[in-house]
């Protein structure tokens, strides 16, 4: 008689990511990437160009995307003007959330100055919130995704002109 397949279980739990988030932040890794069999999870910090993850016994680093190949320079668009403003991006897929809480202020909003450390979102991903640092000093000038957004990994999210 044939074995009866059992339903799959998930292979990462919510809190073994959590901690794994809190150990990227305690020895300030910028990145961890986690297969086991079809999942993969990729973790992220910042815009700074990630560093290798160190080897885990049992957990495989997926391998680098393809590199696409370059443009033709006759079918490259014109660029619209560039601005002086810096931007922030997301550092990682999630959803955007303008504030701690719904019935909280917004973390900032257009004319608000920041500093480096300032708070300026949450993103959520896989029930994980992560405080954005700003990483950069001076006003917001624009808002570029709306509370609830999908956001993608290095997505701009504000507009800042820098003090």
């Amino acid at each position: 008689m044939p074995e009866k397949p059992t339903e799959p279980t998930p292979p990462f739990d919510v809190h073994v990511i959590h901690q794994l988030v809190r150990l990227m932040k305690r020895y300030d890794l910028m990145a961890i990437d986690l297969v086991e069999g079809p999942t993969k999870i990729r973790l992220r910090r910042r815009n700074e160009t990630p560093a290798p993850a160190p080897a885990v016994p049992g957990l495989y680093a997926a391998p680098p995307p393809p590199v696409a190949a370059p443009a033709r320079i006759d079918s490259i668009p014109t660029a619209p003007p560039v601005s002086d403003d810096a931007v922030i991006k997301s550092p990682m897929v999630g959803t955007y959330y303008a504030s701690s809480s719904p019935d909280a202020p917004p973390f900032v909003t257009v004319g608000a100055t920041i500093r480096p450390d300032s708070t300026v979102c949450v993103i959520e991903a896989m029930k994980v919130f992560t405080d954005i640092p700003a990483g950069l000093s001076g006003k917001i000038t624009e808002v570029l995704v709306k509370n609830g957004q999908s956001v993608e990994f290095g997505q701009p999210m504000f507009r800042v002109q820098p003090a």
